[in-house]
């Protein structure tokens, strides 16, 4: 069975002496950028390996210029992937603590890709604590495998192309932060308070139910075929600060079975670099 989504923690259990799945710890706190790795070196996954959200799944902030998590070049993530042990039929599994927050950028990437075979465990790190599946602090060093790249180009937009579609009818911009920052009130972590003109706002922690899972794939259809109003999702472009939490509203649109929408790698801190609205 292959999981392209969402994957939970029983069935992760379940397969867990399969050689041919990589498991990846994306904990992360903005808050404390060392955070993830100390945690995982304290407890993971049995044979997790671990993704750093700066340093693995981003490239350097050029200043004034980019947003805060700017991809890396498709040549490193590819040998990253490749050192990680990912082959094109490897299944991988990524988790944070974050209830997907943080691992849904991995997803994107490897989706972006064109590796299907990528699901985030439901529940995160919490549910998987909670059903006393094992943990370890042992660090399993991965085995290469060659990754090779079919880019899904159509799966992200950069700066030229929202700044073309604010103008016009065609596209649907959604804003996947919290509503509050999305309205200008706060704004925590970058210089400027607000939103892109035209975009509506769907905060991605809405995905889930108060158990931490995510809702059912028919709430998810509701939540977005609300929010889409017509618009398909190829033509559905969701952007949050920088470029990671809008993929957990990419997951979830997939999930429902409502296809693949555009992310916006930029987001809005790319945004405020080129423009005063």
């Amino acid at each position: 069975m292959t999981y392209s989504t969402l994957i939970s923690a029983q069935e992760l259990n379940a397969n867990m002496s399969d050689e041919n799945w990589v498991i990846i710890d994306c904990r992360f706190s903005l808050a404390d950028t060392e955070y993830g790795k100390n945690a995982y070196h304290q407890s993971h996954i049995p044979n997790a390996l671990y993704a750093h959200l700066d340093k693995d799944l981003s490239s350097p902030i050029i200043p004034q210029k980019t947003g805060r998590h700017p991809l890396p070049s498709t040549e490193k993530i590819v040998e990253m992937f490749s050192n990680w042990g990912i082959s094109n039929d490897t299944q991988v599994v990524v988790y944070d603590d974050k209830g997907g927050g943080i691992a849904a950028r991995l997803w994107w990437m490897l989706q972006w890709l064109g590796h299907e075979k990528v699901a985030v465990l439901d529940g995160a790190w919490q549910h998987w604590l909670a059903a006393n599946y094992p943990t370890t602090a042992i660090i399993t060093p991965p085995k290469r495998r060659v990754f090779t790249p079919k880019l899904q180009a159509e799966r992200m937009v950069a700066l030229d192309f929202v700044e073309k579609t604010v103008e016009g009818n065609d596209y649907l911009l959604i804003d996947s932060r919290a509503a509050e920052r999305y309205r200008g009130e706060v704004e925590p972590i970058d210089f400027r308070a607000g939103h892109i003109p035209t975009a509506i706002n769907a905060p991605f922690a809405e995905n889930l139910g108060v158990d931490g899972l995510f809702l059912s794939k028919l709430q998810l259809q509701q939540r977005f075929d609300d929010l889409q109003a017509g618009i398909p999702s190829e033509n559905t472009i969701f952007y949050c600060g920088s470029g990671v939490t809008a993929c957990h509203n990419l997951l979830a649109l997939k999930h429902a079975g409502l296809g693949n929408g555009k992310l916006y790698i930029g987001s809005w801190s790319e945004w405020i670099n080129h423009h005063d609205d």
